[in-house]
């Protein structure tokens, strides 16, 4: 037995447009795609897209359009001629959760649901079983519900919020955190890289560390939750901040700047400073400051 697949528009054909353009072809849906740079269109014509003339034309070809261009303001421009009344609304493109919400208000008030997405993968992982890439999507439950087997052809859908905010907002905190470790990661290879060390060796353990380390996250969402930060602390503030002065050492010994660790360190002072030497680090967070003053 055929099942129909849903045919959909998608906007932008950039190394990550290309790669859920050819998931979705290779799952069978129907697609209509259009690019600024017609040329990049070319090869998905071979592949059975419909390529339309203008971003109004390929909007009008079905009900669900995904949008994933350079940034939110290419959204606008790209949709500044089409008629969105009911259509339903997929931006894929990366943006902050402000521009997110204001997006949903602006294609709500032209007559389309909307739904706001953030990838969490690279454009090779796309369509790619067993990659480990998901999208995360917020906004309009009933557009999500209605394309949720579409939206999942090219990658799995984690679906986090009515608010249209939330998907950005989850994509950004994760990639902050990424680049956090990041920094990390680079300090610890520029201590050991002079030395006689097997940096493959090294890798791993390095990995290893780390991956042990991860499970503290649910420690301090606990903490935050109960606002208690001294529960089950095994090494406290006052000792881990006693004990930054040999990393500040090492590195120095090692003609190492430590300009990746002292952000976080001196928030770690500031927080003992302050009388919090019995909690572990989550008091770090309070002193980032939070945003009361948020519309909508």
């Amino acid at each position: 037995m055929n099942v129909e697949k849903t045919p959909l528009t998608l906007l932008g054909l950039g190394t990550m447009g290309t790669a859920l353009a050819r998931a979705w072809l290779a799952a069978g849906h129907p697609l209509t795609v259009w690019n600024r740079t017609a040329a990049r269109a070319e090869p998905l014509a071979a592949d059975g897209a419909t390529v339309a003339a203008t971003a109004a034309e390929a909007v009008a070809a079905g009900g669900l359009v995904v949008v994933c261009l350079l940034d939110d303001a290419s959204v606008a421009e790209a949709l500044t001629d089409a008629d969105l009344t009911g259509k339903d609304l997929v931006d894929l493109t990366t943006g902050t959760p402000d521009q997110a919400r204001d997006r949903a208000a602006w294609a709500q008030a032209r007559g389309a649901r909307f739904l706001d997405g953030g990838i969490m993968a690279v454009p090779p992982m796309i369509g790619a079983p067993g990659s480990g890439a998901y999208v995360f999507y917020s906004g309009s439950r009933a557009l999500f519900d209605a394309h949720r087997d579409t939206l999942a052809v090219p990658a799995r859908t984690e679906y986090v919020g009515e608010d249209p905010r939330l998907a950005a907002l989850h994509d950004v905190a994760l990639l902050s955190a990424m680049y956090g470790m990041f920094a990390g990661v680079a300090h610890a290879f520029a201590l050991v890289r002079e030395e006689d060390v097997a940096l493959k060796d090294f890798a791993s353990l390095l990995a290893g560390w780390l991956t042990a380390m991860t499970a503290s996250v649910h420690g301090t969402a606990d903490h935050l939750r109960s606002g208690d930060y001294t529960t089950g602390v095994a090494s406290n503030l006052a000792m881990q901040v006693a004990g930054t002065a040999t990393l500040l050492c090492t590195a120095e010994e090692q003609g190492v700047s430590p300009e990746l660790l002292t952000p976080y360190l001196d928030l770690m002072k500031r927080r003992l400073a302050d009388g919090h030497g019995d909690e572990d680090t989550t008091g770090v967070i309070d002193l980032l400051g939070h945003r009361t003053d948020r519309a909508g």
